[in-house]
């Protein structure tokens, strides 16, 4: 089968065009936008094709007609009195650069500027950024008789790299953001359109507060597949793909939609947001011929990670869906304890449900590439094993519970909490029931096992259900209480009733957490 040229890293449209990348065509999402004079700001998750769509943009309104043969924008265009106008386009790209640094972001938008100024041939005779940033729109106005159009890939960069590393420098950044992107402001009239895009929209950042003309997309329907592929892009786009991997594990091309939508699929991005993809993990799993995990290989959230560990925050919340309102939905504070937003807005946890009554959304994992590669990464941190060679191994702990090896997996989770460290002084108060709780639940959701907690039963809630083909296994942990009385609360609970007809063995744990000790002093078991 013929192998087609994937777009895999490619974020240049002209590149992307005349090497015959294969491309999903979403240049009517370019003239919708381009049709008004409104600035903009989309947020997406990263690697979901935001740098792409701007040099779509940026395209067009250069003017490359040549470029859009064959697409919807090209037939779009015929209806404007003047078609493919050209106008001087200024972009600031900041997906790159040492913004850490204390003159990293001055120096990136400085050579951005310096890039127009030569190519316009304006003058650059002002040291001040924002009166240079002004000079270089009115004068590329006067010079070519059209209005400018700014773009700005990535603007939340240097921001997200400092925090939890350089708050000060954060802060320094965001300072330079305020007088700087001020001016556009000002400039309106010599501004034809204008596009910020970023993973994270922060709170109190100058583009919101002193833009306040700034649009947010982010969340509207009518650009709810402005990037990302779906269902129909992808069975449009990628028939030979799609082919040749059903080929290749030998399976139907329908069962390889179904893994395709597993690992990848069901991110929403509004309400009532048809499944999307993500079309960087989707092009490598073609390019590759494999169900592997590409998004998330590609950088660790680690401020993200440290986040939840400071907090002491419940990984147990992960597996069900996470309440949020719409107003946090949208913006992100580095000051804010809770670091679902900033989840979401990363692109670990998507939009499940929306209650429009209460203005409110639930969230959870899109998909299980990130399910599973987010749960791993949080791993070594709540397991407190990242430094340490660790007397067991998690292939261990496996093979107990596909075996039904109720004891090697008690073993295996004593041998977890001797080598766990615990704060000094003794305070006892420190290691709550959640803690241990948690370490349990992560070490068994990273085996991909069917491992769900607080499960509903007429009667109440039991703490943890993992699932086999062949096991059923109930939980309930106490902290300085006898695992019988854990018992006892499974049956009169009834938490382990909706399993009374599974043909499944049935196993009943009770487990007792010492504060003291602490490990796993008592582990009792009934089976059926």
């Amino acid at each position: 089968m013929e192998t087609r040229n994937l777009p895999i890293g490619i974020q240049d449209f002209e590149k992307l065009r005349k090497n015959d990348f294969v491309y999903v065509d979403k240049t009517r999402f370019v003239y919708k936008l381009a049709q008004s004079k409104c600035p903009y700001f989309l947020s997406r998750p990263r690697r979901f094709g935001k740098s792409l769509f701007l040099s779509t943009l940026e395209a067009y309104f250069l003017g490359k007609k040549d470029l859009f043969k064959g697409l919807a924008i090209e037939k779009l265009e015929e209806q404007n009195d003047e078609p493919w106008q050209v106008y001087p386009v200024l972009k600031f790209s900041l997906a790159a650069g040492n913004f850490t640094k204390e003159d990293g972001l001055s120096a990136r938008l400085l050579k951005c500027l310096k890039d127009f100024e030569e190519k316009y041939a304006i003058p650059d005779d002002n040291e001040d950024l924002s009166v240079r940033f002004e000079q270089a729109l009115k004068n590329a106005y006067a010079k070519t008789g059209k209005p400018v159009v700014v773009l700005v890939d990535e603007y939340d960069n240097p921001l997200l790299k400092n925090i939890g590393e350089n708050e000060e420098q954060e802060k320094e950044n965001r300072a330079l953001y305020k007088g700087f992107f001020a001016v556009l402001k000002d400039c309106d009239a010599y501004l034809r359109f204008a596009f910020f895009t970023g993973v994270t929209k922060f709170s109190k950042v100058s583009i919101f507060s002193d833009l306040n003309q700034l649009k947010d997309i982010t969340l509207d329907w009518n650009y709810d597949a402005i990037c990302g592929i779906t269902q129909k892009e992808l069975e449009e786009n990628f028939v030979p793909e799609i082919e040749s991997m059903a080929e290749r594990h030998r399976f139907s091309s329908e069962k390889c939609l179904g893994e395709l939508k597993r690992m990848y699929d069901g991110y929403h991005f509004c309400m009532n947001c048809p499944d999307i993809y993500n079309p960087f993990s989707l092009l490598n799993a073609f390019s590759e011929n494999k169900f592997g995990s590409y998004w998330f290989g590609t950088g660790t959230p680690t401020f993200l990670i440290k986040k939840l560990d400071e907090i002491n925050f419940d990984a147990r919340r992960f597996i069900d869906t996470v309440k949020i309102s719409e107003s946090e939905i949208n913006d992100y504070r580095p000051e804010n304890p809770d670091p679902i937003p900033l989840l979401y807005q990363s692109g670990y946890l998507t939009i499940k449900t929306w209650n429009e009554r209460q203005l409110s959304y639930k969230l959870g994992f899109p998909n299980d590439e990130v399910k599973y590669g987010f749960l791993n990464a949080l791993a070594p941190t709540y397991l407190k094993v990242q430094d340490k060679p660790a007397p067991f191994n998690i292939d261990i702990l496996d093979d107990a519970v596909e075996e039904g090896d109720t004891d090697g997996m008690r073993d295996w989770f004593k041998a977890l909490f001797a080598l766990l460290p615990y704060p000094a002084g003794g305070d006892l108060d420190s290691v709550t029931e959640q803690s241990f709780q948690n370490v349990i639940f992560i070490s068994l959701i990273v085996l991909g096992k069917y491992c769900r907690t607080e499960v509903h039963s007429s009667k109440g809630r039991a703490d943890c259900v993992v699932e086999t083909e062949e096991y059923v296994y109930v939980f309930e942990f106490k902290r300085d209480v006898s695992a019988k009385e854990a018992l006892q609360q499974i049956d009169e609970q009834g938490y382990a009733a909706p399993y009374s007809a599974d043909s499944r063995k049935l196993f009943k744990i009770g487990v007792n957490f010492s504060s003291a000790e602490r490990n796993i002093t008592e582990w009792e078991v009934v089976s059926r």
